[in-house]
């Protein structure tokens, strides 16, 4: 049996960068992985560019049961610490919109930095290992059997991530551990994932597919306003992976589709100035063609707007500004980019990640009850809370 000072499961973006900074600090570390290569979700990210981290990150843009749980972490490695790396590095990178950072090139840049940041540390990453057992001893050392070798060590940390992307190698092997030593998780589900439609709005949107809008969309007192983007399944693009952190089924979405204007007021006012204006001519001034003919009736579309009543023109402008659509589903973790729910923060240490009834055990990154919203913020709270933990293990 091996002795190790930190044996870190999962070589994703928060066991990479805990192994890295434990190593620093002279532990002797191991990362152990089932799959086939390591960091399979930061080469896939951002359209293949990897939106690495957010300089707008704060406490506010994560899902949590416990919301204060992530403050410590994020304030002692912040976007601009991972920034000083990447520079270091000379990663070209670019800020695409609200603070989202990305590669100039390809993702690959980050994972060959972590890689080289990690080969310097002296850390050992052994892939296609399946761990059969773990156990503490009396001296609170853990065993790891697995299908590499057995190992022993002083600190465990826990990076297997969430159940999102089942094809890059998700499991719930990071929950199971946690309930092997009486720790409770969190139910889970998808988030930051496309909604599904009922077959009757299916039908009907159908003709929208890849039409994408700037919208506001809402549920409950959450808002986002992004673009949204129609597919044959259903309603993606940014605005509604945001959302879906936050929908519950059953619920309603709210979509202002012209988050700029009053279209009831602007339609009054044309009715005024232009009355021979035909309806279907005028808002595709402002909105796709498509999604016109999509929404309203044809005989209706071909009105001139001096044939329209004020009320009706009050409710085309409500079903453009309020249109209201409850999804079926989500398209579930087969494509979602992040698992809500997870590993109880309140058992685990906010200073070092350490589980409170288990002396070695950690636990960082997806694995926890811990979600961002989209644009960098999941990629941040990985380098944060790997940092932390490995500051300590």
């Amino acid at each position: 049996m091996k002795a190790i000072d930190v044996v870190v499961i999962g070589a994703g973006a928060a066991g990479l960068m805990c192994a890295i900074t434990a190593g620093r600090r002279g532990r002797s570390v191991l990362v152990l992985d089932h799959t086939n290569k390591p960091g399979k979700k930061i080469l896939m990210s951002g359209g293949g560019r990897c939106n690495f981290t957010n300089i707008n990150t704060t406490p506010e843009n994560f899902i949590s049961h416990n919301p204060h749980f992530c403050k410590s972490a994020l304030s002692r490695y912040t976007a601009y610490d991972f920034i000083e790396m990447v520079n270091q590095h000379r990663i070209p990178f670019h800020e695409k919109t609200l603070g989202q950072l990305f590669c100039d090139n390809k993702s690959k840049d980050i994972l060959n930095m972590l890689l080289s940041e990690a080969n310097d540390a002296n850390v050992n990453i052994v892939m296609h290992s399946d761990i059969s057992k773990i156990s503490q001893q009396p001296d609170n050392t853990f065993n790891i059997h697995s299908s590499t070798g057995m190992y022993v060590c002083q600190s465990l940390v826990v990076a297997t991530g969430g159940l999102s992307i089942p094809t890059l190698g998700a499991t719930p092997f990071g929950y199971r551990i946690a309930e092997q030593f009486n720790i409770m998780v969190h139910p889970t589900r998808a988030g930051l994932v496309p909604f599904t439609l009922h077959d009757k709005d299916k039908s009907w949107l159908s003709s929208l597919s890849g039409v994408s809008v700037p919208c506001v969309v809402s549920t409950g007192n959450v808002s986002f306003e992004e673009s949204m983007l129609f597919t044959h399944r259903g309603l993606s693009g940014p605005a509604m992976l945001q959302i879906s952190s936050f929908w519950k089924p059953g619920q309603e979405l709210h979509i202002n589709l012209l988050p700029k204007q009053d279209l009831t007021d602007t339609l009054l006012q044309a009715k005024h100035n232009s009355p021979v204006s035909i309806l279907k001519r005028y808002l595709s001034l402002y909105l796709p063609k498509r999604l016109v003919a999509s929404h309203l009736d044809e005989t209706v579309q071909a009105m001139s707007l001096a044939d329209l009543t004020n009320a009706q023109l009050s409710d085309i402008g409500a079903s453009f500004n309020d249109w209201c659509i409850s999804p079926n589903n989500t398209e579930g973790y087969r494509t979602a980019e992040v698992t809500l729910g997870g590993v109880d923060c309140n058992a685990v240490s906010s200073k070092t990640f350490e589980a409170i009834n288990t002396t070695g055990l950690y636990f960082i990154g997806e694995v926890l009850d811990v979600s961002g919203w989209l644009g960098g913020y999941n990629f941040q709270w990985a380098w944060a809370s790997g940092f932390a933990a490995g500051s300590y293990v």
